[in-house]
């Protein structure tokens, strides 16, 4: 009887499967250009990646004009990123960190304070691992355990690592006025981040004076604040907040008006002395209102090419604002009808025709449905039409501040609110 030997067979297929088995599990991190440690992972520090330059700095842009001739100017250049490698235990929203251990390289996650961040895996070494702070990552309250972990296919890995509130920056103003002898517009709502931390707001105005407020309510998101009487006419908030134990100062951008040292035409009344110098129908009005009580409603009518707005006393010679160069600007809300609209603002001390469109000036925008705030130097503003401003008619008073519009096909309901002459 023959026998079949099948056993050498089978070995060699066993070989060859190991064999492939082994070279698939040698090339499958050839990309990586590395081999994971199997490990328990470990993480021994954490590093900063970079830091940006805020020094400013210039290039020299070189061009020839018509004639030929050679012209320089210099252009600023941006903030710049540049290498920084120190040790920390800390890190801001958004920043760039690496991290140092052991047994890295098969990581699968990263979360700080719980919240996943993303890593690209060709920054990746056994032993290291570039990493970004996600922006939402939560910083303070319950949620802010300072955890930094690191998941791999062999364990987790833990470091305390804090993450630094933002320095309190504002995205949105509720007002950008305010009246602190007004109660219903003594407060101002900002909304933003890096709130929490806030221990004191100041008003900062030009000439060094200065304003107080207080908080009546914060979170990291929204904070509001009371303004208090102060002869500071206009100024931008300078916050002061809690850095990790360290006091700190930052300024916003935003400049706010303080409605009580303004010389006002229209706030929750027309001013002293002003009016109503409307073609259309005009009045006070609750049906929408930005600041205080009231507004100023005025219909401009479609194609009726009406100039509706204020007039001091009877619009004589005598009457209205004598001219200073302490006045440097025009500012009002302005909420739209149904459209939007382009208006003009009439500026000076008499009656303007409205019958010839070469005599417009000072136009603004006007979007509809929304409150918008105007604000514009009175350096810019056009005199009765002309081409000069009221610098050039300084022995004139200004008694007429109107607002007129041609191009409107249909009827546009517009609503003024805090018309007022700022220092």
């Amino acid at each position: 009887m023959n026998k079949k030997i099948f056993q050498p067979v089978h070995l060699c297929r066993i070989t060859i499967l190991v064999s492939l088995i082994a070279m698939v599990s040698c090339k499958k991190y050839d990309y990586l250009g590395f081999t994971p440690g199997t490990g328990t992972p470990t993480i021994s520090s954490v590093h900063t990646y970079l830091k940006t330059d805020t020094t400013t700095r210039y290039d020299t842009l070189y061009s020839y004009d018509a004639a030929g001739n050679l012209v320089t100017a210099l252009r600023e250049k941006q903030d710049s990123p540049y290498p920084f490698d120190s040790v920390t235990t800390s890190g801001n929203l958004g920043g760039y960190y690496v991290i140092y251990g052991t047994n890295l390289g098969n990581a699968t996650s990263i979360t700080f304070n719980g919240y996943p961040a993303y890593f690209n895996r060709a920054l990746i070494t056994d032993k290291s691992i570039v990493v970004q702070v996600p922006a939402k990552t939560p910083y303070f309250g319950s949620l802010a355990t300072d955890s930094l972990v690191v998941h791999t296919l062999n364990g987790r890995a833990h470091f305390m690592f804090k993450i630094l509130s933002p320095p309190p920056t504002v995205a949105s103003y509720s007002n950008y006025n305010f009246s602190p002898s007004l109660a219903s517009a003594s407060q101002i709502t900002l909304q933003g981040v890096g709130f929490v931390n806030v221990t004191a707001a100041t008003l900062k105005g030009p000439g060094g004076v200065t304003g107080t407020t207080t908080i009546v309510s914060q979170n990291d998101s929204v904070l509001t604040l009371k303004f208090d009487a102060t002869a500071a006419t206009r100024g931008v908030l300078e916050f002061t907040y809690n850095d990790g134990g360290t006091p700190r100062t930052i300024s916003a951008t935003q400049e706010l008006v303080n409605l009580d040292n303004t010389e006002p035409i229209f706030l929750d009344d027309p001013g002293p002395g002003w009016g109503s110098w409307s073609w259309g129908p005009s009045g006070t009005s609750t049906a929408q209102v930005k600041t205080g009580t009231a507004s100023y409603a005025t219909l401009f009518g479609g194609n009726s090419w009406w100039v509706n707005g204020f007039r001091n006393g009877g619009g004589g010679a005598g009457d209205g604002i004598v001219y200073s160069a302490d006045y440097r600007f025009l500012s009002f809300w302005v909420h739209g009808g149904t459209a939007d609209q382009t208006a003009y603002i009439e500026f000076g001390n008499e009656g303007f025709s409205n019958s010839n469109v070469n005599n417009v000036g000072n136009p603004f925008t006007i979007p509809a449905g929304k409150w918008t705030y105007i604000k514009i130097p009175i350096a810019d503003l056009k005199w009765n039409t002309t081409a000069t401003g009221w610098s050039a008619h300084s022995s004139e008073r200004l008694n007429t501040v109107a607002f007129f519009m041609y191009q409107n096909t249909s009827d546009q309901q517009l609503y003024i609110d805090d018309l007022v002459l700022i220092k």
